[in-house]
């Protein structure tokens, strides 16, 4: 697919960029003034209590800092500077797993922000930077304490609900957490899991540093109650719904956000107040032309870097509607998520590629039994989206008139890098497409060379931005050896993302993968991403995930991992011939599968995510030594085992 898709101006009012005449004027604005462009758009999105006095200080990079002396607070963005104007509008649309609906005001989540933070400092003194770990569910207590940290300046960490007690552990330790918030438990699929006994196996030992642990109440079975134990909603009825604003440095720490550390040590990224608050609200006027009476649905879990950004505080920053969602898109059936664009009039939705193809495999005509016709804007996150997912979500789901915004970010970056603008930028189906204004993305080799067009090469940013990680939580060597440590551009060490891309004749960048999640074969260096695309053009393939296996003559030859549509279709042998004809004619000989299994689905983590180690294990007859807990089906890795050794 090399059509170029243009965005529909039917779909925008008065958006932020009309025209690329637009992208182009704040792209040189920035190149003639960079901080000083910063420092404007600074100015007009946040409320300073006290003005900056300096935009940006590299004097100590990469440890920089930005809008010097600004006293200013994430809580009050979020929260408190809507009550005046717009307190009655709707801030959050909660839907339940079993379809129960709750919508909070602003003026009511304001309240229930200020009742959590006052028990926090009440009954456990939290204070500034002590860190709260969060280990909870989609509901919106679990909002509300993200805030009460932000509007305390505690630093909280949200820790993944489907994380194992081990994991969980490594990462209350890390932090050296003072305060842990869970629940009893949740619900998924309509069935309880309980949450609460994670924390009493993770805290039973070495977490000297907790002192309190409180506990949301969902009425589940019993539970134990230890004696750092307290019930959430035995406190919180005493405590005060006012809260005065406290006013804080803009360098100040908002959260730690742990990379998956499904291997080593894990790496608490720390994020500060104002650069990652702006970048947040930013990219949601920019990239979604969201406006304060929009509906927004990011389908992520607060447990990761799109959850914090696209649910709770780049919504809430732009005074938006933002849909937090405790279900599962295929349950109790795969029109779940139809049924809520149509219910709730979303105008924004936003998800990943393999949301897209599980939705597409599981119900493929489901979308045309619903009113779908308010949405605006569609949205992919978390890997790069193939070109079949691409075709059905835009003529399926978006009924060839919304624009698909296929964002590229990290954790580290806080928000949108190379992305689309909806309301301007021509798309081009599974392409990042462009740098957002300000944003200085290139595409080098490690000693800093331009990368000729259509070849692969290194992503780096090559400046700062507010947003961008400010080190890893108690470790400023590995932060400098993990993000500036590979690459030079003009001489200097530059953030490099691990990813890498491409960039066309046009300035378009694709994501080609992670650099890691290459196969060396002949010493020709293949990407996964590169070979699982093609392998999706084939109508059978529902999904894949091709990994390197040790050849005697090849060094590595590529073994496929293939999910099908229906397996009974076709045997495993013309499958392959299949997939390798698709292959030589995409890539080339050297790209060939040498081996396949047909296999029922694919270790992924609840966010999405391919475990492409666990499958290295296997193919390797090595152990597998990944905590599997984070998977979304931890049995499929014995399913996968077994069929492999058949």
């Amino acid at each position: 697919m090399s059509k170029i898709f243009k965005p529909n101006k039917d779909m925008f009012d008065n958006p932020v960029f009309r025209d690329m005449d637009d992208y182009n004027k704040l792209v040189k604005k920035f190149d003639d003034n960079y901080e000083g462009t910063w420092g404007e758009l600074a100015e007009k999105n946040i409320t300073w209590h006290k003005p900056f006095t300096n935009t940006l200080d590299e004097t100590n990079t990469p440890f920089n800092r930005w809008f010097k002396d600004g006293k200013m607070s994430v809580a009050y963005e979020c929260v408190d500077r809507h009550l005046e104007n717009s307190g009655d509008n709707v801030a959050i649309l909660f839907e339940a797993d079993d379809g129960t609906n709750i919508k909070l005001t602003y003026n009511e989540l304001a309240k229930n922000v200020n009742k959590t933070a006052n028990l926090f400092v009440n009954e456990y003194g939290i204070k500034k930077s002590d860190r709260v770990v969060i280990y909870m569910p989609m509901i919106l207590e679990a909002i509300y304490t993200m805030l009460a940290c932000a509007k305390i300046g505690a630093i909280h960490s949200v820790v993944f609900g489907g994380f194992s007690s081990q994991a969980l552990k490594d990462r209350i330790i890390d932090a050296k957490a003072k305060l842990i918030v869970t629940a009893d438990g949740a619900y998924r699929k309509g069935k309880p899991y309980m949450l609460k006994p994670a924390v009493d196996d993770a805290t039973k030992d070495g977490c000297d540093s907790v002192q309190n642990i409180c506990v949301v109440k969902r009425n589940f079975e019993p539970i134990q109650k230890n004696k750092k134990d307290s019930f959430y909603h035995e406190l919180i009825e005493k405590q005060s719904d006012e809260f005065e604003t406290v006013w804080f440095d803009s360098e100040d720490p908002l959260f730690l956000l742990y990379t998956s550390g499904s291997t080593g040590q894990p790496k608490g990224v720390q994020h500060n107040m104002a650069g990652y608050i702006l970048w947040a609200k930013l990219t949601m006027q920019w990239v979604f032309d969201n406006k304060p009476d929009d509906i927004f649905w990011c389908t992520a879990d607060i447990g990761w870097i799109t959850g914090h950004s696209y649910i709770v505080y780049g919504p809430l920053a732009n005074g938006t509607t933002t849909v937090v969602f405790e279900g599962v898109p295929t349950y109790p059936d795969a029109g779940r998520c139809w049924k809520m664009v149509q219910q709730h009039k979303i105008n924004q939705f936003y998800t990943a590629p393999t949301a897209i193809r599980m939705l597409h495999k599981t119900g493929e005509n489901e979308p045309s039994k619903y009113d779908l016709s308010s949405l605006r804007v569609l949205g992919t996150v978390g890997e790069p989206i193939d070109p079949p997912a691409w075709k059905w979500y835009y003529e399926a789901i978006g009924n060839s008139k919304c624009s698909i915004v296929d964002t590229w970010w990290q954790t580290e970056t806080g928000g949108h890098m190379v992305s689309p603008i909806a309301s301007c930028t021509p798309i081009k189906p599974a392409c990042a497409t462009l740098p957002l204004p300000g944003i200085y993305a290139k595409i080098i080799e490690t000693n800093g060379e331009p990368t000729p067009i259509n070849e692969k090469g290194y992503l780096c940013i090559t400046k700062p931005w507010p947003s961008q990680i400010r080190t890893i939580w108690g470790d400023d060597d590995r932060f400098v050896k993990a993000y500036f440590g590979d690459c030079v551009y003009d001489g200097k060490p530059v953030y490099f993302s691990g990813d890498g891309a491409m960039i066309d004749e046009n300035g378009y960048i694709t994501i080609t993968g992670r650099t890691d999640d290459v196969i060396n074969v002949s010493g020709h260096r293949i990407g996964t991403a590169e070979i699982e695309a093609s392998i999706k053009e084939n109508d059978m393939v529902a999904s894949s995930a091709v990994v390197g296996k040790p050849h005697e003559i090849k060094g590595e030859g590529i073994f496929g991992f293939i999910v099908l549509k229906n397996s009974d279709t076709i045997s495993k042998d013309d499958l392959k011939l299949e997939l390798n004809k698709i292959l030589k004619a995409d890539i080339g000989a050297i790209a060939l599968l040498d081996d396949i299994i047909v296999v029922p689905d694919l270790p992924k983590t609840r966010s999405g995510k391919i475990m492409r180690r666990i499958l290295r294990s296997i193919v390797k007859g090595e152990p597998i030594t990944q905590d599997t807990s984070t998977l979304e089906d931890p049995n499929i890795v014995g399913e996968i085992e077994v069929l492999y050794k058949v």
